[in-house]
């Protein structure tokens, strides 16, 4: 994994030791386990990057390229490169300065970045960053809670909504059942001897700004110190009954760009595109949700066939490496996206880690374009492929 073999500035640890190592290192057991796990057998969350190994890349010589351009134009924002951050919730677990962390390594990037429902700093906190900013959204039970949510947005000059679809209840994430992970983490024999054994995140945790989840803390008590697993918040807290309906209606209130996270069938896919989605993303919630669904590599030739010309389609989950961000771009997503590529990082050394991992990437998306042939993004095509 391209992000995990680089010397970060702030551990001075072996090059040879990945973030995951560090993240695992540095963070109580629950906390990582919250990361790395998945659902069930976790058999998705493998497959997600294992699809891509079942693809090679074919490429051309003599191409002249000295110069490379891989910036993209996805849903309406112009970003430097092909990928970007997309929302994951609760940050501030992993590492103090969470969100902000990942916003100012994107924006030094020239990418995009999400903040989730779910996320640790407000909605207003990231207002001033100059790079493109998404905001991820849950269709709550309390439509005034998911409605202040989207006018927030619209305040804070947000570019992109997305509305996650594939949580209409929590799925069966084993690890953190084990480890009785919640948030905030509850204060336990168990979780305290935890915490003793990782001084300095305990120490960060506890003497720095209260964790709080801004999004919701003025509506329901998740929102305050009191713990909840993730799973009961999507059991409990979001509207099983959300529909089409609902969906074309968040699109309408918010009135931008608008996307659909959680897309893999070719029919949903359409239905995205019927309501006036400019955006989906094939994406199984990182493997996290239905265990035994299919990766959204595999997924995404087909989607694209159906619906690429009319929508723009993102690759979301599975990347470790820059030569699976061209793959996905040459069957034809307009763009790819990723959680645990920057938060391993972020768990590891905060913004330093983060940048590492965007610029570990970067690297390596500019050196396989040259070694591919292609001078820019547009001339990468499924002529460049071939499938086992």
């Amino acid at each position: 994994m391209s992000y995990l073999y680089s010397k970060l500035p702030e551990t001075g640890v072996s090059p040879h030791i990945g973030t995951g190592g560090m993240a695992r290192r540095r963070l109580p057991g629950p906390i990582f386990h919250y990361i790395d796990g998945a659902a069930d057998d976790e058999v998705t969350y493998r497959r997600n990057t294992e699809a891509y190994e079942r693809c090679d890349l074919v490429p051309n010589v003599l191409a002249g390229v000295e110069s490379i351009d891989m910036s993209i134009t996805v849903m309406g924002q112009k970003i430097d490169m092909p990928l970007f951050c997309a929302p994951t919730a609760l940050q501030r677990l992993f590492h103090h300065d969470g969100e902000r962390a990942v916003a100012k390594a994107a924006e030094k990037f020239g990418t995009m970045f999400g903040i989730s429902s779910l996320g640790t700093i407000s909605i207003e906190a990231v207002s001033t960053i100059r790079t493109p900013k998404l905001f991820q959204l849950y269709f709550h039970k309390d439509r005034g809670l998911t409605n202040s949510m989207i006018e927030r947005c619209i305040a804070a000059k947000f570019d992109v909504l997305t509305l996650t679809v594939d949580t209409i209840t929590g799925g069966n994430r084993e690890r953190d059942l084990r480890t009785g992970f919640t948030s905030p983490p509850r204060l336990t024999l168990k979780s305290l001897l935890s915490f003793a054994m990782h001084p300095r995140w305990a120490a960060n945790y506890f003497m720095r700004e209260k964790f709080e989840l801004p999004q919701l803390k003025d509506y329901v008590k998740e929102g305050s110190s009191i713990s909840v697993s993730i799973g009961d918040y999507f059991s409990t807290m979001l509207d099983e009954s959300m529909n089409w309906q609902d969906a074309e209606d968040v699109r309408k209130k918010w009135g931008k760009q608008f996307c659909l996270k959680g897309i893999m069938s070719v029919a949903d896919a359409k239905r995205a595109v019927d309501i006036g989605a400019t955006g989906i993303m094939v994406s199984n919630h990182g493997g996290r949700q239905l265990d035994g669904s299919r990766s959204p590599f595999d997924q995404l030739a087909e989607i694209v066939d159906a619906v690429g010309d009319r929508i723009d389609v993102i690759c979301d989950g599975g990347i470790t490496r820059g030569t699976h961000v061209l793959k996905a771009l040459s069957v034809g997503a307009k763009a790819c996206s990723g959680g645990r590529l920057y938060l391993y990082a972020l768990a590891a050394a905060g913004q330093a880690g983060v940048e590492r991992a965007l610029e570990n990437l970067r690297a390596e998306i500019e050196r396989d374009m040259k070694l591919m042939g292609c001078r820019s993004v547009d001339q990468l095509s499924r002529d460049n492929l071939r499938f086992r």
